[in-house]
Order: C-alpha cells, then structure tokens, then sequence
C-alpha cells in the first residue's frame, strides 16, 4: 500500500459515499473505486459495506481508517519539522471542551503564536465526550477534560476546580442571587444528553438531595442551552467559564446548598513518544491558565496549587467523581 491509497480510503470514510470523496479529491469514482479493491486484495479482507445509503467501514475498515490517519497526520507534520529550526516545531493538535474554549481557545492561540511560532496550533473544540473518544484514538496530542484520576494510557494533569452555576430567569429570585438546589425543583430543565458528564454530575446531585429534575430537553450544545435560556424556555446549569464575557449577567446564578465542582485537567496520550512541540504546549497551558485565573478573567474557579479564586467561597462542594464519559 501507499500513502495516496490511505488518503484516499480516509476521505471515503469520512464523506461516508464515494462520490462525495470523489468530489473532494478531484477524482474520478472508478479510480477511488480501484484503490480500495487494491487495498482489500492487499490486505485480504473487506474494507467497506457499500449500500444505497452509502458506505461505512467493517471491523477491519476502521482499524485501518484509524492508522491510516496517524499515518497521513504524522506525514503531514514532517514538512512544518524541517521548515523552523529548533525542537519546538510541527503540528500539535489539542481538544477543548466547548465552554473552556470561550475562555480558553483565544489566548492560547495568542500566546503560542509569540512564544512558539514553530508550531502549528490545531484546536478542536467539542463536547468533552467527543473529544475523549478522539484523545483514545490518536487523534489528538491532548486534550482539556473533566477527570481527576489517571486512566489506563493517559496522564492526567489538574489544572482547576470548577463551580457549576445555573443560568436562566427564575420567578422570585433576584438577578444574580445564589440558587439553592432544591429551589430547582420543579424548574424545567435543559441539560447535556444523559450520557454527558455533566448530566452525571447534576443527577447525582439531585439524587443526593431526594429531588426528581425536570428535564425538558436533551441539548447536546452549550449554545443552543444557553440561548434556550436566555429565551425563557427553561433553565440550564453549566459552569462559570460558559458564559464567556458577554453574558447576560443578571440570568447568572450561583449554585449553592451544596455547590458543585468538577476537576478540570490537561490529559495525554502516554502510549507514544512526546514531541518538544507537544511538551512546550503543555507548558503553555499550564501557564495560560494560572494566569487568567490569576487576572479574574476566569473567574469562578479554584486552582489546584493556590488559594481560594473568586466564586469558591461557602459551603463544602459537591465534586465530580472520575468518569471516563465525562
């Protein structure tokens, strides 16, 4: 096999039809068509189900596509590690939660491009679930997510606590007043899917409290939960750094009796070598965060080596336990 024969598997699987890969790669479907059956003759066994609705990849079709991308992302990098001198160059690609990326995505981009304009930046941003599965299959060089413990094959490093907060307009409380738990019973609720993290988190709360919540609606994106609402159309809890600096900050409320917190931490890969290129973003992490937490611009937020930061005051919270969906 050779590298234009895993180009051309990958962008099959994820068009998810050969024609629309064919489209993308400016080339004609019968040639695309030759290459996968010279791949599966190759490799003796068979790499895609084609049906009306397109084609997927078998068991052996996905561990391929799952190499094949390390391979073509590994040869990417090689140009971008021989065009900068000096160690700390090449393509580091780092997964943020959505409601981290408000805060988080902007000066990290900022501080890489002075310090190390060697290095090509890649940010994905997405649900922390999403970006679990992407950390576990090499996809990314690391990621932000909500875990405190170590996992089999990767390395976590706390960068913070967090409060959560509830947002939205609730009759008879004042604008920006603490919330007590159970004053949101009975409320409705727009919460992440029940397999997100934070829905564990939030249950487990409720539960703890002998509270049934009033989930309204699934909502799968931090946008679309906060505009439901801002609109009226419910509550959500969601922590401090969501909010970003534009906010309505009279629909923003402290959960309190008891808090909530979860453990915010950098994750990596320990199965590979680590790159200079990756270990110099580490660092910018670890030092990016402590400085806007430092700054107030991350507000709401207790660092793990430092002392109480703003929004951590009162009653013991109620923490995240480790959860690798989370």
């Amino acid at each position: 096999m050779d590298f234009r024969q895993l180009k051309y598997f990958v962008a099959i699987v994820d068009a998810g039809s050969l024609s629309k890969a064919a489209e993308r790669l400016c080339v004609a479907q019968p040639s695309l068509s030759q290459q996968v059956a010279g791949l599966e003759t190759e490799l003796k066994t068979q790499l895609l189900v084609r049906s009306h609705q397109g084609v997927k990849p078998t068991e052996a079709g996905r561990a391929l596509y799952l190499r094949a991308r390390d391979v073509l992302r590994q040869m990417a990098q090689i140009p971008l590690a021989v065009q900068v001198s000096g160690t700390e160059s090449g393509q580091v690609a780092i997964g943020l939660p959505t409601s981290v990326a408000v805060v988080f995505a902007l000066p990290l981009y900022e501080f890489v491009r002075r310090r190390y304009p060697g290095i090509r930046l890649h940010i994905v941003e997405g649900m922390s679930g999403y970006l679990a599965e992407l950390l576990a299959n090499g996809r990314l060089d690391m990621a932000i997510l909500f875990r405190e413990t170590e996992t089999r094959g990767v390395s976590v490093q706390p960068l913070f606590e967090e409060n959560l907060y509830v947002f939205g307009a609730l009759e008879g409380i004042e604008a920006g007043a603490d919330v007590p738990l159970r004053r949101l019973a009975g409320v409705p609720l727009v919460l992440p899917g029940p397999g997100n993290g934070l829905r564990l988190l939030i249950e487990r709360a409720f539960a703890r409290e002998g509270i049934e919540p009033e989930v309204v609606a699934d909502i799968d994106s931090l946008p679309t939960m906060l505009e439901i609402a801002r609109r009226g159309g419910g509550v959500t809890i969601v922590s401090s750094d969501a909010f970003g600096q534009a906010a309505d900050q009279q629909l923003i409320h402290r959960l309190v009796e008891p808090e909530i917190s979860r453990t915010v931490a950098l994750c990596v890969p320990t199965a590979l070598p680590t790159s200079a290129a990756s270990l110099a973003i580490q660092r910018a992490v670890a030092e990016q965060v402590a400085e806007l937490v430092a700054s107030g611009v991350w507000a709401g937020v207790l660092r793990r080596d430092s002392d109480a930061v703003s929004g951590t005051e009162g009653a013991v919270p109620l923490r995240a336990q480790d959860d690798s969906r989370v």
